[in-house]
């Protein structure tokens, strides 16, 4: 299945240079969505998966539908004050800034498999982020899955020891 017929591409989005992938076009076709959704559990069904986590927000719109599908938890990786409970927090470097990502202190019990899911893997700083926190509670990165990812930013790089799973390649 050719999903990129699916994605719309806005060029100088959300500044000069950067070609932004929406997925809200994938995602407003209900068939397009469910296919992609089940595809990506295709690529990623031979892993022992307790848990999925995704970061706040697009994250929760492929995590949550994914772990549904397979029929295992989803945890929340949010920005800094979003969760309401006790939290572990990492800052990490952005192309324009700097963001904060938090976690419940008791998402994950230690020994527990952790799929990391988003929309879209670029530079990776945001799933290094993630990976760290699943891993600061004690979680083990059994891989990482993502329905897009930018090739040129080369963002695997940031995940030297996380298996990277993607439906879509640009």
């Amino acid at each position: 299945m050719d999903y990129k017929e699916y994605i719309r591409v806005i060029p100088d989005f959300p500044q000069q240079g950067i070609s932004f992938k929406d997925i809200t076009t994938l995602m407003k076709n209900g068939e397009m969505y469910r296919r992609a959704i089940n595809d990506m559990k295709e690529l990623v069904s031979d892993l022992k998966i307790d848990l999925i986590a995704g970061p706040e927000a697009r994250g929760f719109v492929v995590g949550a539908p994914l772990a549904y599908a397979l029929g295992v938890g989803f945890i929340p990786i949010r920005k800094s004050g979003k969760l309401p409970g006790e939290t572990i927090e990492e800052a990490y470097g952005l192309e324009y800034g700097k963001d904060t990502l938090a976690m419940h202190k008791d998402a994950i019990e230690p020994g527990q498999n952790v799929l990391i899911a988003d929309d879209l893997l670029a530079t990776g700083g945001t799933i290094a982020t993630s990976v760290n926190l699943v891993r600061q509670l004690g979680g083990n990165v059994v891989g990482a899955a993502f329905l897009i990812e930018l090739s040129e930013l080369n963002g695997r790089a940031k995940l030297p020891d996380v298996d990277v799973f993607t439906l879509i390649k640009y």
